[in-house]
């Protein structure tokens, strides 16, 4: 097989195209031909060091292809079946392994490559609002990075459960796609301080909570746009890593909830996991949930894919088609 494998932790051009073995799946375990792989920030901080890995691997997590081979002890999957996951044993390359009870079968009525592109960020958007802050019809939000590939899900997820949603993106491009995706009112981070605009937006009340993947640039201004006993849920750092706060500063914002989740959490169980595909995938066949396929780069070029996430210049999903 060709893979994209990191020997030292460092910028994109870390991430080299080699030809290894096939790997085996083991007697739980799926062997996929890979069809689509989902190029996400979590790569970044693996690639970079800040998330610790043995060297040397292979990244990525998130695929979605073709069964080829099966465990002894593998059950409810076939040779021939489409799956998708987010625990692949190295998503960049063209096979790879996955625990069976990891993954879902790909429906009929939904691509490949659209299920390798909302995987992780839907399953994402999915727990945020039905699970960390559960949405109701008269909550009000906040989506930072509302035309990224968790933003425009979560605009759309927002919205269908009846809030009034408010997005932040850098560019009048950035902005109209927030709106189609169901953005009530949308703000230029870059020339508008979001956290005056918010109280604005909701008679000067705050927010009920902010969905924030940005991190130590948003942070304080998170705090000061969610009403009293409001929410901060912070699940990504693309701008970097949060400093250390003094809790004290959660009673000063008005005894304000802080939470660090990650998808891990939120599908621990075979019952949750299938419970949130489920959604997910019927959204997609249905048409009830568009999503937005932003940019698709070869395997030889996963250093480019990096280049554009990290950019911020992307709106969507990226993809790896090998």
């Amino acid at each position: 097989m060709k893979a994209i494998r990191v020997h030292s932790t460092g910028g994109p051009e870390v991430l080299t195209l080699e030809e290894l073995p096939d790997p085996v799946a083991g007697p739980a375990e799926l062997l996929v031909k890979v069809e689509a792989i989902g190029v996400n920030f979590l790569e970044i901080y693996f690639r970079q060091g800040l998330y610790p890995s043995p060297l040397p691997f292979i990244p990525g997590t998130e695929v979605a292809g073709v069964v080829v081979g099966l465990g002894a002890e593998v059950k409810g999957f076939r040779v021939g079946d489409r799956m998708v996951t987010v625990s692949a044993k190295g998503a960049y390359a063209t096979m790879t392994v996955v625990p069976a009870d990891k993954a879902v079968k790909i429906p009929d009525g939904v691509a490949t490559k659209v299920a390798a592109a909302v995987w992780l960020q839907g399953l994402t958007a999915h727990y945020l609002t039905h699970s960390t802050f559960d949405l109701e019809p008269g909550h009000s939000c906040i989506v930072h990075a509302a035309a990224g590939g968790v933003g425009l899900l979560l605009c759309q997820m927002a919205k269908a459960k009846g809030a009034f949603v408010i997005g932040t993106a850098s560019t009048p491009e950035k902005r109209e796609l927030a709106k189609r995706a169901g953005a009530d009112e949308v703000i230029d981070y870059t020339t508008q301080d979001f956290s005056v605009e918010a109280r604005r937006l909701t008679g000067g009340a705050g927010v009920d909570v902010v969905y924030d993947s940005v991190g130590a640039s948003t942070f304080q201004r998170s705090l000061q746009s969610i009403r009293p006993r409001g929410m901060l849920v912070l699940f990504g750092q693309s701008s970097g890593p949060v400093h250390p706060i003094d809790p004290q500063l959660l009673n000063r914002n008005g005894s304000l909830f802080l939470t660090r989740p990650t998808l891990t959490h939120y599908v621990a169980t075979r019952a949750e996991l299938e419970q949130r595909a489920g959604d997910l995938l019927g959204w997609i066949a249905s048409g009830k949930l568009d999503v937005r396929i932003g940019a698709e780069f070869a395997l030889a070029d996963a250093a480019k894919a990096h280049l554009a996430l990290a950019s911020r210049g992307t709106t969507g999903k990226t993809l790896i088609i090998p």
